[in-house]
């Protein structure tokens, strides 16, 4: 059984990441990060050299967190809900952290929702954490 955690460089996810750990902690649990890129073949090679710095920064960070650790960086061009549910199967998840964002009611019409699509499909219980403002 794993903890895994959607992680992006933003405020929300630093939020997730934290909560993330501390819920890996308090249960003894490893912890899985992921980074999901919708990118897929499309991807870059200089936004591909920025993802793989960030993927070191957050497994550096990490390192003397007392946690077991892997990060994932995923570039298959699907939508991050569904690498994150993928991920929570393969890894027989406890627990799924999410961090969440204040959108217009417009912006979710338009854009779908991650958060959402987590929270009805994943195969285990999701802790959503919003960011401190």
């Amino acid at each position: 059984m794993t903890i895994v955690v959607g992680y992006v460089a933003t405020k929300e996810g630093h939020a997730a990441l934290d909560r993330a750990v501390a819920e890996a902690k308090l249960r003894e649990l490893p912890l899985v990060v992921i980074h999901s890129d919708r990118g897929g073949s499309a991807l870059t090679g200089d936004h591909a050299a920025q993802q793989e710095k960030v993927l070191q920064e957050v497994q550096a960070d990490l390192a003397d967190s007392g946690v077991e650790v892997t990060v994932r960086g995923l570039v298959r061009g699907k939508e991050p809900a569904e690498d994150l549910i993928a991920v929570a199967e393969e890894t027989d998840a406890a627990l799924i952290v999410i961090g969440l964002r204040r959108r217009t009611p417009v912006g979710k019409l338009i854009l779908g929702s991650n958060a959402q699509r987590v929270l009805l499909d994943a195969p285990c219980a999701v802790l959503a954490v919003k960011a401190e403002a």
